[in-house]
């Protein structure tokens, strides 16, 4: 035998070795298991125990596989819409930007002179962000927790009234208050719904219909343009802010018109502003089909959930009413929780401070102590607005696309916070504020964009502000205009990290305590200070 057989003797020996050991551990043991079964055996008691183990396992299987295929589905879902948008993202900036760099400039002019682009816009079906959370149970019990906070705001109100009144008020006059005189506001809300349903779509009509036999085209649509511009700053800009101011509707009633004002002149922009290059291109084909939309299909852009018009939007096959219900009775109960934050929490703050003389000792105490119910309503508005009211509506329309805001609460940047926060304003004033800016000036002035579109925000928020309380008093457009566009550039989306999600939290925190606190003060200021035969005296004044 030579020495390479021995080797290889060896090595085979050494392998089997440790072969043999392991196949006799194993036999021992399962020896151990049998004779351990054996020894706990008792006739058939012995396979019902591993039958109930088995189901037991079962059981722990499912459990864990259901669990398992929702988190699967969430992050899914989150790689699909990232998907969907970086694509989005892509598609028109290749539409927009020529592939020679060299030629930017000259091709700008040369988009311009083709007409505005679409928005690029792809709606989806998908589900809120929220509702898919709650199946969670840590996020669940999140939610619970805010219900066991209104369950206190309530029986401290009931104890309080039973030890102050001797019996339990039950009156409710803050709410009926602030929503009072709701006939006016009914009426008028019908009279803007109808002039948006009806001049808007019959101008474009008439203008789309003559637009191509037209031999005089630049008038007729200087004409039918400057119709359009009146009814949207007469129509719908004066007239129901005359009706709020001429009726003095309290603080509630005036937002809704305010806010539904502001709703229709956008949804009627959005409207007018995709339709036209439609026009355009059939002006320029041999079709005799003119592109206007069917009044059903601007009819149901009315009511849905979303300020960018398109012919067709993805559809549920069905309506769950139960959920339509729960979604309503969620904002029924966020009303609720607003009303006993600020009995419990607002009005006696305020009503003491209104008493005292001004100091910057009381102004700083005021903002700190406004900033948990500044807070709680910040919570509460996006709770019942953003996710169960455009819920409920999407619901019953069928609408399917539910991204009306994305995980904002994690965002370490404002600029990050300011796209994620409300989905539906931001897609507004991206496509037809920001890339409209971009598309008429050229791609060089971004800086400009942005703060066209800050400004617009702004003063829309400040107007909105100004005519539901009756005073002008820019807090907001200070805060918004300035800090938040300031905020914007520092907190950028390149800050990463969990301190950085601190900071803006903390940001957001203190504002609302200052929103809050200062509004108040000046609104009570209002109610009790009367500014009538006020004259100015040196020797008082020293």
């Amino acid at each position: 035998m030579s020495e390479e057989d021995c080797r290889a003797l060896r090595s085979r020996r050494l392998v089997s070795k440790p072969l043999v050991t392991m196949d006799r551990d194993e036999v021992l043991r399962r020896s151990d298991g049998d004779r351990s079964l054996r020894t706990t055996s008792n006739g058939f008691m012995d396979l019902e125990h591993v039958i109930n183990r088995k189901m037991e396992l079962k059981r722990k299987a499912e459990v864990l596989k259901t669990e398992l295929m929702k988190e699967v589905d969430i992050h899914f879902n989150e790689f699909v819409n990232n998907f969907i948008e970086e694509s989005t993202a892509l598609e028109a900036s290749s539409a927009s930007i020529n592939c020679y760099p060299g030629n930017a400039e000259k091709d700008g002019h040369k988009a311009r002179s083709k007409g505005a682009p679409h928005h690029g816009k792809i709606f989806v079906s998908r589900r809120s962000l929220l509702d898919e959370l709650f199946e969670v149970n840590h996020f669940r019990t999140i939610y619970h927790m805010f219900i066991a906070l209104l369950i206190l705001f309530i029986l401290s109100t009931v104890v309080v009234d039973c030890i102050d009144q001797g019996r339990l008020v039950l009156e409710f006059d803050l709410l009926f208050f602030a929503f009072g005189k709701f006939p006016i506001v009914f009426s008028t809300w019908i009279c803007m719904f109808l002039s948006t349903l009806i001049i808007p779509y019959v101008l474009f009509s008439w203008w789309a219909q003559g637009y191509k036999t037209s031999s005089h085209r630049t008038i007729r649509s200087l004409f039918y343009g400057s119709l359009y511009l009146t009814f949207q700053m007469l129509g719908l800009g004066f007239c129901p802010a005359y009706i709020v101011v001429q009726h003095n509707l309290p603080p509630a009633s005036r937002f809704i018109v305010i806010l539904e004002q502001v709703r229709m002149i956008m949804k009627v922009h959005s409207f007018v502003r995709e339709n036209i290059p439609r026009v355009l291109s059939f002006a320029k084909e041999k079709s005799t089909v003119v592109p206007v939309p069917t009044v059903s299909q601007y009819l149901y852009f009315l009511f849905a959930p979303t300020l960018i018009y398109q012919d067709n939007y993805p559809r549920n096959p069905s309506i769950r009413w139960g959920y339509v219900a729960t979604k309503f009775a969620q904002v029924l109960g966020c009303l609720f929780y607003a009303y006993y934050v600020f009995v419990r929490l607002c009005i006696p703050l305020f009503r003491n401070i209104s008493k005292e003389p001004f100091s910057l000792r009381v102004l700083v105490l005021c903002i700190f102590n406004s900033i948990l119910p500044g807070v709680l309503i910040f919570f509460l508005a996006f709770f019942a607005f953003l996710h169960c009211w455009l819920n409920a509506f999407a619901e019953m329309l069928r609408f399917a696309d539910r991204m009306f805001y994305q995980d904002w609460w994690n965002s370490t940047s404002f600029a990050n916070y300011y796209r994620t926060w409300n989905m539906v304003v931001h897609d507004w004033l991206y496509y037809y504020a920001y890339r409209d800016f971009l598309w008429f000036f050229g791609r060089r002035f971004k800086a400009a964009a942005m703060l066209s579109v800050f400004m617009v925000s702004a003063v829309v928020h400040e107007y909105a502000l100004g005519i539901c309380f009756g005073f002008f008093y820019p807090v907001m457009f200070i805060l918004f205009a300035g800090f938040g566009m300031i905020f914007n550039f520092i907190l950028h989306d390149r800050r990463r990290g969990p301190i950085w999600n601190v900071i803006m939290w903390t940001s957001l925190f203190l504002g609302q305590g200052v929103l809050l606190c200062l509004y108040s003060q000046e609104w009570y200021a209002h109610r009790h200070c009367s500014l009538n035969n006020v004259s100015y005296n040196p020797r008082k004044a020293k």
